[in-house]
């Protein structure tokens, strides 16, 4: 049901007394604060000329300094060509260098320049930023806890530490998912 200003309200969250009170439910809670901390963080990232996607690599690649393009492929759960396509976007603004691989001469290892460090710790700093302030209501210890049960969730769900799922979404349009989601659809109701 639609009740005003697009508040969804589903029939089973019958304990809710209206639309300013938050469902029990964990999973919602979940997403509907992620969802929002996403957007904020982008917004605060956009002074950079960075989006998530690009802040995310740029942590990765400094983490994992020399990484292969095919294995931060793989880590990202990202298809090679749409990584091309980010690496070759954060290569044109100077932050991220292919080096010839010693280990392998076909592939190309990914470090970070200069600049590339130097925006990493402006991102840095946002981020802590972010965290603070999305997590202003709680306590120190709230916060502990929290991180530690939400990081047991991640392993439980069997996500990669460090890496947001949206990641393999990434440059994919809502269009191309929805054909995806009715092949398989099809491809289910055949079988």
């Amino acid at each position: 049901m639609i009740l005003d200003k697009n508040v969804f309200v589903e029939a089973s969250w019958g304990h809710m007394k209206g639309p300013t009170q938050h469902p029990r439910s964990t999973a919602f809670l979940l997403s509907q604060v992620g969802a929002q901390a996403a957007a904020k963080f982008a917004e605060r990232l956009a002074p950079l000329g960075l989006g998530p996607a690009q802040a995310g690599t740029l942590r990765l690649i400094h983490g994992s300094s020399g990484i292969s393009q095919q294995s931060l492929s793989a880590m990202l759960g990202l298809p090679p060509s749409r990584l091309v396509a980010l690496v070759d976007e954060l290569e044109e603004r100077g932050l991220v260098e292919r080096r010839n691989s010693s280990e392998d001469r076909r592939a190309h290892a990914l470090h970070l320049t200069r600049k590339g460090s130097d925006v990493l710790e402006s991102i840095a700093k946002i981020a802590r930023e972010h965290d603070n302030a999305t997590c202003t209501a709680l306590t120190a210890d709230e916060r502990e806890t929290l991180g530690a049960l939400l990081r047991r969730i991640a392993d439980q769900q069997g996500l990669t530490p460090g890496v947001h799922p949206g990641f393999s979404r990434l440059g994919r349009s809502a269009s191309k998912d929805k054909d995806e989601q009715a092949t398989t659809r099809e491809k289910r109701r055949r079988s």
